[in-house]
């Protein structure tokens, strides 16, 4: 099940429009599409396909044929898989492939929004996971936005994003955010030298240039801005969503109990507040 792009659906709209979304993803990278219906509380062999077609609503199976007709080119599969859906959905993942969700579903997926069932999948899946809402499209054009904590491994987290903007002849936005904290503890004395905060700010920039220099390389024909705020990074990622075709942030996974997955303050706000569809990548 490697280098697959998995979708979970219900038959609801904003699973569809995560359905579409796959569609076109897999379309463009030449991945075979594994759409899942997942329910009952009935343990999940990754190891075993489990497309009982029998058992996927009609509205799923609605969804299958209007891709099928759409992408006729496109390897697609779609079946019932039993089982904690956020558990079936990152086992059909694995660690090399690509799963989508919708914001939110009915049926096997009843409650599906950002804080449920699709956070649960970005938390604990060993791949990249795109959350798409109803209303997101499936072309939009526009950048990949990425946002970057250089302090912290950042080279699964570029990779997707400049895999992504390569496919789609999109820019890489890359944003990194130097906000510093305040109150009584604070060390570094406020700058309040106009030529000294740019020389800083001119530092800050070189570096994060630096650090995405082998991901320009890689990819020369990409054009990539690379930009350090002073806003918050949940603030400026979501900000930097408006008209993006795809936000990209990460999640730590070293370090971290197996039992209790955790995305993280930023991936948590952008989730719950980007413009466009937004990819959680797993990093150590």
């Amino acid at each position: 099940m490697s280098h697959v792009v998995v979708v979970g659906v219900d038959g609801s709209e904003p699973s569809r429009a995560a359905a579409e979304w796959a569609a076109g993803e897999a379309h463009r990278s030449g991945r075979p599409l594994r759409m899942i219906h997942a329910g009952a509380a009935v343990p999940f062999d990754p190891t075993e396909p489990g497309d009982a077609v029998e058992q996927v609503p009609e509205p799923v199976l609605a969804v299958w044929d209007h891709l099928a007709s759409a992408l006729p080119g496109l390897e697609i599969s779609c079946g019932h898989a039993p089982g904690n859906p956020a558990a079936v959905l990152a086992a059909a993942g694995g660690r090399e492939g690509l799963v989508v969700v919708g914001s939110r579903g009915s049926g096997g997926f009843a409650g599906l929004l950002v804080g449920s069932i699709a956070l649960r999948t970005a938390a604990r899946a060993h791949c990249p996971v795109v959350l798409v809402r109803a209303g997101d499209g499936t072309g939009v054009e526009g950048d990949v936005v990425v946002g970057l904590d250089s302090a912290r491994s950042y080279g699964d987290v570029l990779s997707f994003a400049f895999e992504q903007a390569s496919e789609r002849g999109a820019a890489v936005r890359v944003l990194e955010s130097r906000t510093r904290p305040a109150g009584p503890y604070l060390t570094e004395a406020p700058v309040d030298q106009p030529e000294i905060r740019e020389a800083l700010a001119a530092a800050e920039l070189t570096r994060l240039q630096d650090a995405i220099a082998p991901w320009c390389e890689k990819y020369p024909a990409l054009r990539v801005e690379a930009e350090v705020t002073a806003w918050p990074a949940g603030r400026a990622l979501v900000e930097a969503s408006r008209g993006a075709a795809l936000t990209v942030v990460g999640r730590r996974t070293s370090g971290l109990h197996a039992a209790a997955p955790w995305l993280g303050g930023v991936a948590h706000a952008v989730l719950h507040h980007a413009h466009s569809p937004v990819a959680v990548v797993p990093h150590a």
